[in-house]
């Protein structure tokens, strides 16, 4: 019995590996690397392409015309992406004494004023993904400029993290609020969501992010702005978008 029964689970697995590979070649006919795809269709590939084992993310990557070298020219924004990202964020909030619980209660996993910063001064350990900050508490942050800067995570105008309220900013923020910016080669990368997200709501989430970054042409950039738009899951083949 024990025989007929391994027997059995072997010829199952087979089938399904075979039924997977012939999925697999299926797509593989109609995913051409040199093509550009219509959102829909592009989005439809990621996820048949995504063979990873967890709940991969799903990455924009935009190749920019702009000149990088010149100040005016960098790419920055923030976008509220209306499905978020899929991801749990952690934000430091630094604020006056009086604004300490408001921050907390509106999601900040840390917050504080000076305090907050001797602590990451001494310790030199950032645990967030984004910090925000009071205009007032800017000259205070000074002492870890350094620490926050060469990591990313300097409250800046340009992306609403230094704004007069830190309560709101947080709450975006914790709903899926991304900020993007343009790296030394030109491209700007953004996750936009998960693989078990709808189709729908990933289109949804790129469309927006899209239109955020159409508005965050610098007015100096001359020629053709969006040069290359590619969508891929973690671990995924690019497939280049028609946008």
């Amino acid at each position: 019995m024990r025989g007929a029964r391994t027997t059995k689970i072997m010829a199952e697995k087979k089938l399904k590996t075979e039924a997977k590979a012939k999925d697999n070649k299926q797509v593989q006919l109609v995913y051409d690397k040199a093509k550009t795809y219509p959102i829909a269709e592009a989005i439809e590939l990621t996820k048949k392409l995504s063979h990873a084992k967890f709940d991969a993310s799903v990455e924009v990557h935009f190749h920019l015309g702009i000149d990088v070298k010149k100040g005016e020219q960098q790419v920055r924004a923030a976008v509220n992406l209306p499905h978020g990202t899929g991801k749990t964020i952690k934000v430091a909030a630094f604020v006056a004494p009086a604004k300490e619980k408001e921050a907390r209660e509106a999601g900040a996993d840390y917050a504080g004023g000076d305090e907050l910063i001797a602590e990451i001064k001494k310790t030199e350990k950032t645990d967030f993904q984004v910090a925000v900050a009071e205009p007032a508490m800017m000259k205070n942050l000074g002492q870890i400029a350094k620490i926050l800067g060469t990591r990313g995570l300097m409250p800046s105008p340009k992306n609403d993290t230094v704004t007069p309220d830190p309560v709101k900013a947080i709450k975006e923020l914790k709903k899926g609020k991304v900020s993007l910016k343009n790296d030394d080669t030109g491209n700007v990368h953004v996750a936009i969501g998960k693989i078990s997200f709808t189709a729908e709501h990933l289109a949804q989430n790129f469309n927006v992010l899209l239109e955020a970054v159409r508005k965050a042409k610098p007015a100096s950039s001359k020629g053709v702005y969006l040069k290359n738009v590619v969508i891929c899951s973690t671990m995924g083949p690019g497939i280049k978008i028609a946008a």
